[in-house]
């Protein structure tokens, strides 16, 4: 099938989930534009800033994509194009923008609390403890996973003394980012310069950072660039998210934009027949394609992180409640185009035979090369500029997250009965701390034994945010229940993969070819996950019958 007919088609099915079915939420949800946000009313020049919606949807964006649209897409690639580009497009209607528009929502008409502080108003203080590990599980792994895999991308040194070039030129790159970054925000912020004059030089500066990061790489060994994001995560954590956070992700969400836009330009210039079968079966390599499909592409469909994000930095920063649909849904929904465009350039212009023989960073790479090798472009130039961007995309994942564990924990202790401890743990500094000396621990090996888990936890933490928001919304006296299929569905993807790596762990370590250190660590991770996840499921249930029922009572009493 021609790649430009697909295309057309799932982006023109993608912009009509946007104004239809994204207009129709906002309608039955009550947007406000005339409601003043958290962002205005506690405006504190720290956390809460009312942003640009230009600005705040390039960091949103970025924040809840990184490099991440274009992993996944490529693995599911194994079952064929026609499932991965189905749950592109629809769970990225029906599912990741209903969240993201929901979780933002939420948050913002909570005062930009988190889903854990609306779970403990709604739910019960048990089910905010619940939500919370699950949260944290989540991000301190992603965390620490991210610290690995950016520090080998800017590792500069082989073992043998082999200099890296190309990781050298990322490494480089990324930390001129930095400083463009600080520059930005001057700008916009502090001289209220023009959006759009700000955003033209803002571009021209990644620019001449990769520019720069191709003639004078840095040769530093991982143990170095461990050390020094480590430094990095704790002042993007505490400095105000005007400063480094919001300009950096939002300069760098136009390296995806750059790569989209070059990948949708090779496939309108070649018109290329999709190399990918459309579908090669439901079970592949051992591989099911429930729920293998459900947790690989999550990026692009639905995440649990998303969640996050929305309930955390984001919505203390969106100035007006009309904003809301445009970056809480129009987000997710340009991460789908993002990952739609993966499937496509990867299924069309790269040589299927050696799929399984490449990362997928790499794979898109060099489907984007056979792409620029119409255009007389040098091929080697850009293979090492798409791999930079890449690695520098992967670093915006860090600073975010660590500022996301930080408002949980400060949250969680504001209201601790020990003084002490209360004091101590939500002084910021403080708090960061201990993230950044906890995050390095598990970032020298300790979450490799866990992480095979976190695709399969992040899609439960999915299904956990739209139940959260489905009884808040409940409670608010608003329809919900175009969130409840989409709950179930996340929870019987998690809850049976759950299961299938019970079950393949357990086998593994009772036939000998496991560990207790890495399959028995996941066993006692997975029981207890399972048993979590379901004590606060059974809790929302009760905490939303037991409104409907108040209600119902109060109804009949007035009938």
């Amino acid at each position: 099938m021609n790649a430009i007919t697909i295309f057309v088609i799932s982006i023109v099915a993608l912009f009509m989930g946007y104004i239809f079915y994204g207009g129709w939420l906002a309608k039955t949800w009550g947007i406000n534009p005339n409601k003043k946000t958290p962002a205005v009313k506690s405006n504190d020049n720290d956390d809460y800033v009312p942003t640009e919606r230009g600005i705040l949807f390039g960091h949103h964006f970025s924040s809840i994509a990184g490099a991440s649209p274009i992993s996944g897409p490529v693995q599911a690639a194994i079952f064929g194009w026609v499932p991965v580009v189905l749950w592109i497009v629809l769970g990225g209607i029906f599912f990741g923008a209903a969240q993201d528009f929901s979780s933002l929502f939420a948050s913002i008409r909570n005062n930009g609390k988190s889903l854990v502080a609306i779970t403990e108003k709604n739910v019960g203080k048990y089910g905010k403890q619940l939500f919370l590990i699950f949260a944290l599980f989540t991000m301190l792994f992603l965390i620490a996973s991210f610290i690995d895999i950016v520090a080998s991308a800017f590792e500069g040194l082989a073992a043998d003394g082999t200099k890296l070039a190309q990781n050298g030129a990322s490494a480089t790159a990324s930390m001129l980012f930095i400083f463009a970054s600080l520059i930005f925000g001057f700008f916009t912020h502090r001289l209220r310069s023009n959006f759009i004059v700000s955003s033209f030089f803002g571009v021209l500066l990644i620019v001449l950072c990769i520019a720069l990061g191709l003639y004078f790489p840095l040769y530093f060994s991982k143990t170095t660039w461990i050390i020094v994001l480590l430094i990095y995560m704790f002042f993007a954590a505490i400095t105000p998210v005007w400063v480094l956070l919001q300009p950096r992700d939002y300069l760098n969400a136009f390296l995806l934009y750059g790569m989209c836009f070059f990948a949708i330009v090779g496939i309108f210039y070649k018109h290329p027949q999709m190399q990918l079968a459309p579908f090669y079966g439901f079970n592949i390599a051992g591989e099911a394609l429930f729920p293998v499909l459900f947790i690989t592409v999550t990026c692009g469909a639905i995440s649990g992180f998303h969640s996050l994000i929305c309930s955390g930095t984001t919505a203390k920063q969106v100035k007006s409640e009309k904003d809301i649909k445009f970056i809480g849904f129009g987000g997710m929904i340009l991460e789908s185009i993002i990952a739609l465009v993966v499937i496509i350039v990867v299924g069309a212009f790269f040589d299927q035979s050696n799929i399984y023989k490449a990362v997928p960073p790499v794979i898109f790479a060099n489907a984007l090369v056979n792409i620029s090798a119409g255009f007389g472009i040098d091929t080697s130039v850009v293979y090492t500029v798409i791999m930079l961007s890449i690695s520098a995309l992967a670093f915006t994942t860090l600073d975010t997250s660590a500022r996301l564990v930080r408002y949980l924990l400060q949250e969680y202790f504001q209201d601790f009965s020990n003084k002490f401890i209360q004091t101590k743990l939500t002084n910021p500094y403080i708090v960061t701390a201990i993230i950044v000396v906890f995050s390095g621990i598990l970032a020298l090996g300790g979450y490799k034994a866990i992480w095979p888990l976190f695709g399969t936890v992040n899609q439960l933490l999915a299904a956990l945010a739209l139940l959260t928001v489905s009884v808040w919304l409940g409670r608010m006296g608003k329809k919900y229940k175009m969130l409840i299929f989409p709950m179930i569905f996340m929870l019987s993807v998690a809850l049976v993969a759950l299961m299938i790596l019970l079950y393949n762990n357990i086998v593994s370590l009772v036939g000998g070819f496991g560990t207790f250190f890495k399959e028995g660590i996941q066993i006692i991770s997975i029981i207890a996950l399972i048993f979590l996840a379901i004590n606060l499921i059974l809790d929302s249930i009760r905490a939303l019958w037991g409104f409907y029922r108040e209600r119902k009572t109060i109804e009949d009493k007035y009938k």
